[in-house]
């Protein structure tokens, strides 16, 4: 089992998504319930969009996240004398040829299949050229690609964990290019050549890369390895109802994530049960249980639905496993972010304490104990609350009465409980205690009223009711 290896293989284009993530994670879950090795390779063929920005960010990432790799990052473009000394040799050997189509002749001959409805593809129009004709077209200074021969007859087929036996005509499959004209090799070589020089033996990735199999397969033939990777490629990720994942559902980065205030662990436990899953119902666990019950054979073929709602539980579940001290810890870079100037390590530490039961991400536990950091006079309560306040009937009477009673109460949880206050002036408190919420913690809802008054301490809590009276009387004189 020690001899398995597998790669996570990103191309550094741009930010690491849910999907690329997820990919990363079913590797590194593999190699570490196998004892395998977890090899990063970086694969960089597409010099013009590729940057070392995004490969520093994707590392960063995968640090963040908890998934260490063993071995990497290899970037393929340090590697491509290697990938062109392959191609030569496959050139030699018959397996590959020369193409000297320009651009705008392969767009020519593209338009006029479809137009006769015939399938797309390289039509193989400079595959068997005699010698004097190639070096007529080298003389001409015509950009020169090298592509691969695939067999005119049989079928390719591979054995794929998740999907069974996939299987493809040759005649379907096109002769495709190796080099470009710049010499810079494409996807499917440098793929091939670096995963048997990095003797990969499991290639765990999405689905999307199926069809490319074929052609990775055929170039490793040719390299004189008719040994084959197991594969596994795994299901599509849609958004809620089948949708295509986009922003709306979930097709943004892992970084707006953890900005939002999603714990690693518990983004990484979502993930992993997004096309796997244990066979005893099992949700909530450790990246280290998940690893010991992780199999490539339990993955599934369907696709994977992102579930925001299911991903704030499970947040929410995971940072109620938290200590009160990691809790605060991890909560107050974002407290200090919005509150710096006025923050507060003990008002901090209480707010947590009355949040913790109820949060489901940090920035929003952050959010609910901002209140704890504003000046009485300067508590801002929020568009939509006050909305609710100035047409709640008769808030300016409760908060009135509100005042009364806390003016001369027992300061304690039991003193400070407003419900008969409310029942008293005729109306349910379930219903009336979003005035309150809003004039003290400058929302509808939050940490727990009673807990938060005591804490804010009877001036503080008198303060802030006497200023939303004077608000909403202000507002109603006009």
């Amino acid at each position: 089992m020690s001899d398995i290896r597998v790669r996570f293989s990103p191309a550094p284009t741009g930010f690491l998504h849910v999907g690329g993530a997820r990919t990363a994670l079913f590797n590194g879950l593999y190699a570490r319930h196998t004892g395998g090795t977890f090899v990063l390779r970086v694969e960089d063929t597409d010099l013009d969009r590729s940057t070392g920005e995004s490969v520093e960010q994707m590392q960063a990432v995968l640090r963040w996240l908890g998934l260490d790799w063993d071995e990497g990052p290899y970037v393929q473009s340090e590697h491509f004398d290697r990938h062109r000394a392959v191609a030569a040799q496959l050139l030699a050997d018959g397996y590959a040829y020369e193409c000297f189509c320009t651009k705008e002749e392969l767009e020519a001959r593209a338009e006029s299949d479809r137009a006769g409805g015939r399938p797309p593809g390289y039509d193989g129009y400079c595959r068997d050229l005699d010698a004097a004709t190639r070096e007529a077209r080298r003389g001409e200074g015509r950009p020169t690609t090298l592509r691969f021969r695939t067999p005119d007859t049989g079928r390719s087929t591979f054995l794929d964990v998740v999907r069974g036996e996939v299987a493809v005509d040759w005649e379907l499959v096109r002769d495709f290019v190796l080099l470009r004209p710049d010499g810079t090799p494409v996807f499917y070589l440098a793929n091939a050549v670096d995963d048997v020089d990095l003797a990969i033996t499991h290639v765990v990735r999405g689905e999307d890369l199926v069809d490319t199999t074929h052609r990775v397969l055929a170039i490793r033939r040719a390299m004189g390895h008719d040994d084959q990777p197991v594969y596994a490629h795994c299901p599509l990720i849609l958004g809620p109802g089948g949708h295509k994942l986009s922003k709306r559902f979930g097709a943004v980065s892992v970084e707006e994530y953890r900005d939002q205030g999603y714990l690693p662990e518990a983004l990484l436990n979502f993930l992993a049960l997004l096309g796997w899953g244990t066979s005893d119902g099992v949700e909530v666990m450790t990246a280290a249980e998940i690893a010991e019950r992780f199999d490539l054979v339990d993955i599934v073929s369907s696709p994977a639905t992102f579930d925001t709602k299911k991903l704030e539980w499970m947040n929410g579940e995971h940072l109620r496993r938290l200590a009160l001290p990691d809790l605060v810890a991890r909560v107050r870079p974002f407290v200090v972010e919005r509150h710096g100037d006025r923050f507060d390590e003990e008002r901090l530490v209480a707010g947590c304490a009355l949040g913790h039961e109820r949060a489901t991400t940090l920035v929003s536990l952050a959010e609910q104990c901002g209140f704890l950091f504003a000046a009485d006079t300067e508590l801002a309560i929020d568009d939509e609350s006050w909305r609710r306040l100035v047409g709640h009937d008769g808030a300016g009477e409760l908060l009135a009465a509100a005042t009364a009673h806390l003016e001369r109460c027992d300061w304690s949880n039991e003193g400070v409980d407003l419900r008969p206050v409310v029942e008293a002036a005729g109306q349910k408190p379930r219903k009336a205690m979003h005035v309150f919420y809003s004039a003290i913690e400058g929302r509808a809802a939050g940490l727990p009223l009673w807990d938060s008054m005591v804490l804010l301490g009877r001036d503080s809590v008198l303060a802030r009711i006497h200023a939303a009276r004077s608000r909403l009387d202000g507002e109603a004189r006009g």
